[in-house]
């Protein structure tokens, strides 16, 4: 039986006095307004390609049964700026539930191995930000999500920064609220720690991320910590200069998911420098990493308003078993209080040196001078130069042929960036 908005609204504590706190970034944490620490126990969420939240009678099912499993968050990787998203935002609201919101489109996001950033994408951008800013219970914006998958797509890098500086410098010229601006990062052994240094380094804090997120596939159950290389990332992320957290992670194999990496994410080891997880997906799909499905696969040829792939994507939400209750129980067991915003010296993190170009495939030479609006890669990036370049850039970025890249494990025992080759089905779709 259908759940119907009056019911939803009930569950959901639509009538709720007080508005849902906004959460800023200091140092490397994130705060709600009261100064409490935040910490992130997410989905991401991304049932059709376009928009998942113009549906108000879906996002009242979905976000009920997300309050019930103790999600704070979801990521969606695609909206559309022209939709109306006042019900569903306010549904996820009154369900506690705050949203990262991804800026680029099918037709704008940057590419990795012929990136520019033009005015077209500053566009499109800022008419996402435009819509979703108003809403107190959006915690971020993404500017890409695994643009670099690859060793030898770290050219793009300069791009990446400079869309977050001018979505920075275009939400402050505005007046809006400082939301954090950030990036989804591949978790690729031989570029991450040279990515998430290089994001965040030259002691410009206009021109850097506000965050820096991962795409992590390392723990596959049953594992423990230091085997799963759960160990590197951590003394990697240490004192990091701005938050850090994990914009995807719940590795699929063999299976069932345990998720018993919520237990360290959250845990002494961990938990001062990250800020929680997101776990990937909401919607049972081809990939097998759902979390609720919204009926039986059906023939990939039969159609229907909700059908898409040889999915349901609408409908009353039913959980996977046994993944759905493991995670649930995984958060149960994890309740981080963290530090008081007042308690808190920003200062204690440290900020890291620019790196230079390395044999392995990281190609950005130290702290390149960003490139402008308007310019194309079309060579080498050296310490005192921009990338070298040439045009206007005034045409839309063409949308690449692959979609929908779905994660397998990105990086399991140092996995290939072969392999990372595969599952580039979920990127250029969320």
């Amino acid at each position: 039986m259908r759940l119907t908005l009056g019911l939803a609204a009930v569950v959901l504590g639509a009538a709720t006095v007080e508005a849902i706190q906004t959460i800023t970034a200091v140092g490397n944490k994130f705060f709600l307004k009261d100064g409490t620490q935040f910490f992130m126990k997410g989905i991401a969420y991304q049932l059709t390609p376009d928009d998942p939240l113009v549906n108000e009678e879906q996002c009242g099912l979905d976000a009920a049964l997300m309050k019930s499993l103790g999600a704070n968050a979801i990521r969606v990787y695609h909206v559309d700026a022209k939709k109306d998203h006042d019900k569903c935002m306010s549904l996820f609201a009154d369900a506690g539930i705050y949203t990262l919101i991804d800026l680029d489109t099918f037709d704008t996001y940057i590419l990795p191995n012929d990136p520019w950033w033009n005015a077209t994408q500053y566009k499109r951008y800022a008419e996402v930000m435009d819509t979703f800013i108003k809403y107190d219970n959006v915690l971020g914006f993404f500017v890409g999500n695994e643009i670099i998958a690859q060793a030898n797509q770290s050219n793009a890098a300069p791009y990446i920064k400079t869309s977050a500086r001018d979505m920075k410098a275009y939400r402050d010229s505005k007046g809006y609220r400082k939301v954090p601006i950030g990036y989804s990062a591949a978790d690729i052994a031989e570029l991450r720690p040279m990515l998430q240094d290089y994001l965040t380094c030259g002691g410009n804090s206009s021109e850097i991320i506000d965050f820096f997120a991962l795409n992590s596939y390392e723990w596959c159950d049953k594992t423990t910590y230091d085997v799963s290389g759960y160990a590197t990332l951590q003394l990697q992320a240490k004192d990091f200069p701005v938050p850090v957290f994990f914009s995807e992670t719940g590795c699929n194999v063999p299976g069932p998911r345990l998720f018993e990496d919520q237990g360290a994410i959250f845990g002494e080891k961990m938990v001062n420098d990250w800020s929680g997880a997101l776990i990937y997906e909401w919607i049972e799909e081809e990939n097998h990493y759902g979390l609720i499905s919204y009926g039986p696969k059906v023939a990939p040829t039969v159609t229907g308003s909700n059908i898409q792939g040889g999915f349901t994507r609408g409908g009353t939400p039913t959980p996977v078993s046994p993944d759905f209750n493991n995670l649930k129980s995984e958060w149960a067991k994890v309740k981080p209080t963290g530090v008081a915003l007042s308690n808190y010296n920003p200062s204690s993190v440290s900020t890291r040196a620019c790196p230079t170009s390395t044999k392995d495939g990281w190609l950005v030479q130290g702290n390149v001078i960003l490139p402008t609006l308007g310019e194309t890669y079309t060579g080498g990036s050296s310490p005192t130069t921009a990338p070298t370049v040439s045009g206007s850039g005034s045409a839309a970025a063409a949308p690449t042929t692959t979609k929908n890249p779905a994660p397998a494990n990105r990086e399991i025992a140092g996995m290939s960036a072969a392999l990372v080759g595969v599952m580039l089905f979920f990127t250029f779709w969320l």
